[in-house]
């Protein structure tokens, strides 16, 4: 079977501009980490029940391939797909640290349904898949387009791809699994401050190794000093910058 890569990210930068509903909207610079990935392939298996053979910290039905797997099914209704899934078990060999910022759950659900896409011919687009990524987590519909650099806007379903040369990143992730939800909670009562659409366009309009050196890592990403309040045990790591909602750190391979 054919084995895909499911990549990792890094935000250069996350900025919150404002509120829909439950969730914050963003403006943020998604780049791959080429050198950081999760390998998935399809096997054979005798038992109908829908399975996932790899190294994880929750149940089948809580993965987000098994959700992306049932938001496909109820989009295509194909019983190509269904029948498939009940021959097939989907191998995963995970090498991106979980709750981590780095995007390794919402990586590997994209990938599944590019994957069924393509080994199954059932002939959706690009931003149809990223649709039904958008079900499964808001990071998804940038993991579907595979584009190397990205500007992400709104709660995740706003991908444009941003046109520099893809940047080589060191990835250091603490042995600490971060709650997405809680920092968000922390930041909200705490410290909501929402930029505006020019400094959001701003950004946006600039590449990313100019962002990294000119902001510092507590203006990169608004999330970093909430994650530091509410994970007191996570530390600062100096010359580092904080991706998503952390664990992870980055900084360019090439920095002395």
């Amino acid at each position: 079977m054919i084995r895909y890569s499911a990549y990792a990210k890094v935000n250069v930068f996350l900025k919150i501009t404002g509120k829909q509903g439950e969730y914050h909207t963003l403006s943020s610079r998604f780049m791959r980490v080429n050198t950081l990935f999760d390998t998935l392939w399809f096997e054979p298996k005798t038992t109908p029940e829908f399975e996932i053979r790899g190294s994880f910290d929750c149940d089948v039905r809580s993965n987000t391939i098994y959700k992306a797997y049932k938001y496909l099914l109820a989009a295509t209704r194909s019983e190509k797909l269904s029948d498939f899934m009940e021959t097939h078990a989907v191998c995963v060999d995970k090498k991106i640290p979980s709750f981590a910022g780095l995007g390794g759950g919402s990586s590997d659900a994209a990938t599944f349904l590019r994957m069924c896409n393509e080994e199954l011919e059932l002939g959706l687009s690009l931003e149809e898949l990223a649709d039904i990524g958008a079900n499964v987590g808001a990071d998804v519909p940038f993991f579907v387009y595979g584009y190397p650099s990205a500007n992400v806007r709104g709660i995740g379903e706003i991908v444009e791809p941003f046109d520099e040369p893809l940047i080589g990143f060191e990835v250091v992730t603490p042995p600490l699994q971060i709650s997405n939800p809680a920092v968000y909670r922390y930041y909200r009562d705490r410290l909501y401050a929402p930029i505006s659409a020019e400094e959001a366009s701003r950004l946006e309009a600039t590449p990313s190794r100019e962002i990294l050196a000119s902001l510092t890592p507590e203006e990169a990403n608004d999330l970093y000093r909430a994650a530091l309040g509410c994970y007191p045990e996570l530390e600062k790591r100096e010359g580092w910058f904080f991706s998503g909602s952390g664990s992870s750190f980055f900084r360019l391979r090439d920095n002395p």
